[in-house]
């Protein structure tokens, strides 16, 4: 890949992985993209993620999903974007790479037309809130990129805002989130719902319906939420 080295190409090679492109920005001097393996500057930066369940299959698929060890799913996202960057001649990075770690909400918001909701989460205006980035491709070429998205946040029209509303313990404020209370109810009984299924608020939201996870995911998601509260 790295003769002729494009978007397009490199969304085409994540696309059997159920990943997608999400978006990629010119790199500048305040942006902390670090420098190519050999020392060059990074000049294009690349993000892959997923929006609804499309790579949920393929990662299952994997032997990290089945081999019992912990972090399957960066693991997963290690490797197969990392041979993605390996193929396009750039550096990978992780969300998970740190500390320090690397700002990719703010690359994200330098890729992509996202917008911070009421949640908290970044929204988009297709997806909703049923997306994520897992992983970056760095790259030492100024890539040709599309013109950036400019369509406004899906939440200036919400009418009602029910995202704020449908929380049982009210742990969004829209100001504020009250993750000990959220935490704890999700994993007691009364929080069957929200485990199997994914969070009852982030379902409110009626953006990007279409792209909600599938329940195994959503569970998948959900329990690594608690592992990671209480390890």
């Amino acid at each position: 890949m790295p003769a002729g080295v494009t978007l397009a190409r490199i969304g085409a090679a994540a696309a059997p992985f159920g990943l997608r492109l999400r978006g990629a920005f010119h790199c500048a001097g305040d942006d902390a993209v670090p420098a190519q393996a050999d020392g060059r500057t990074s000049r294009t930066l690349v993000l892959i993620g997923n929006a609804g369940g499309d790579f949920w299959s393929c990662f299952q698929a994997g032997p990290e999903a089945r081999d019992g060890r912990s972090d399957p799913m960066n693991r997963w996202s290690a490797r197969v974007i990392g041979a993605l960057a390996a193929e396009a001649g750039g550096l990978a990075l992780f969300p998970s790479d740190g500390p320090p770690y690397p700002p990719f909400l703010r690359w994200a918001q330098r890729a992509e037309g996202l917008a911070s909701s009421p949640l908290g989460m970044l929204i988009h205006p297709d997806y909703g809130l049923w997306h994520a980035y897992r992983g970056a491709i760095a790259l030492g070429e100024a890539l040709d990129l599309p013109p950036a998205d400019d369509r406004a946040s899906p939440c200036e029209s919400c009418s009602g805002r029910p995202c704020l509303t449908a929380c049982p313990v009210g742990a969004f404020t829209g100001a504020s989130y009250d993750v000990t209370a959220c935490a704890g109810h999700v994993a007691a009984p009364a929080g069957a719902d929200c485990l199997d299924l994914g969070c009852r608020a982030r379902r409110a939201c009626p953006q990007g319906q279409d792209y909600r996870y599938p329940a195994a995911q959503a569970r998948f998601h959900m329990e690594a939420f608690l592992n990671a509260r209480h390890p």
